[in-house]
């Protein structure tokens, strides 16, 4: 889009975006993932959940060695998967294989594993090129490669997922890392939705009307668990908007449709899903890694 503008490296350059330098420190990976210098083996426990950490690191490594060039402005996502590959990122950069990255976080969580991991870096501002960016998925539609963010619980007076949505969607290039378990067909479970405060219940109302049978709406609180009003003590992010859990008790044929249905909803501000022309998904399975394009499915 012609509003957006590309990040650049001469010091004219907006102030919000600052090349990375070499960092000094990197903090240490998880045990779990460790691995020794000549050996290449894993230190880790015979745990199914260590094994799960180590095959998600391979995804986040290979997705930092297969997309992130030098020069590139990139997007830090949130979530395990990118936490890791952030503090891989950093790894790289501490060695001199990757210079001149130029980082923008999209929320709390990502701004502070980069610094955990030496790296500096910027807040996504609205207009912001990226050329690269990596991100979580909950869940990834096989197929279309439509992915659903926001599931997790955040904190009151905190920022919605739409700052994590608006910088992966301004990517040139895009990579969902997830687990094999969450690339599924027929997806199930929440999408969440930002709704004005002021009428929410009336949003509310519309999008139970519209998923009649396939759909429960929750509001929800700041802590704990409620009922479908979210209790005394809702949650309210960052931007005054409610959270509606939108949850899906029956598979969904089309993220992309029921995209298009909530975004005719008054009241609506944004959803977790995301839809992109330019996605990778980056799968960790056991002891393998598999990275499959978009609309295709194929390994490329």
């Amino acid at each position: 889009m012609e509003a957006m503008t590309r990040a650049s490296v001469p010091s004219s350059a907006p102030a919000q975006l600052r090349l990375c330098p070499r960092p000094r420190r990197i903090r240490c990976l998880p045990a779990s993932v460790r691995r020794p210098g000549r050996r290449g083996g894993v230190a880790c426990s015979a745990s199914a959940a260590d094994a799960d950490v180590v095959d998600l690191f391979d995804a986040a490594k290979l997705t930092v060695d297969k997309f992130v060039k030098s020069g590139m402005v990139v997007g830090l996502g949130s979530g395990p998967a990118s936490a890791l590959a952030v503090q891989y990122l950093g790894t790289r950069l501490r060695r001199g294989s990757l210079t001149d990255i130029v980082a923008v976080t999209s929320s709390v969580l990502s701004a502070s594993e980069a610094d955990m991991a030496g790296i500096r870096a910027s807040s996504y501002q609205e207009g912001t090129k990226i050329d690269f960016a990596f991100a979580d998925a909950e869940v990834i539609e096989e197929g279309t490669l439509a992915a659903v963010i926001g599931r997790r619980k955040t904190e009151s007076g905190e920022p919605s997922f739409m700052l994590e949505k608006a910088m992966v969607k301004s990517a040139d290039k895009l990579a969902f890392i997830t687990g094999n378990d969450k690339y599924l067909t027929g997806v199930e479970g929440s999408i969440p939705v930002l709704v004005k405060s002021g009428n929410w219940i009336d949003t509310a109302e519309e999008i139970d009307d519209l998923f009649l049978g396939d759909a429960e709406v929750w509001r929800r609180p700041s802590f704990g668990t409620a009922g479908p009003l979210g209790g005394d003590h809702p949650l309210v992010t960052k931007e005054g908007h409610h959270v509606l859990d939108v949850i899906f008790t029956t598979p969904i044929p089309d993220l992309g449709q029921v995209a298009e249905k909530l975004e005719k909803i008054d009241g609506v501000v944004d959803h977790g899903i995301i839809c992109s022309n330019q996605s990778f998904a980056v799968i960790a399975s056991k002891g393998d890694v598999q990275v499959i394009e978009e609309k295709s499915s194929v390994i490329p």
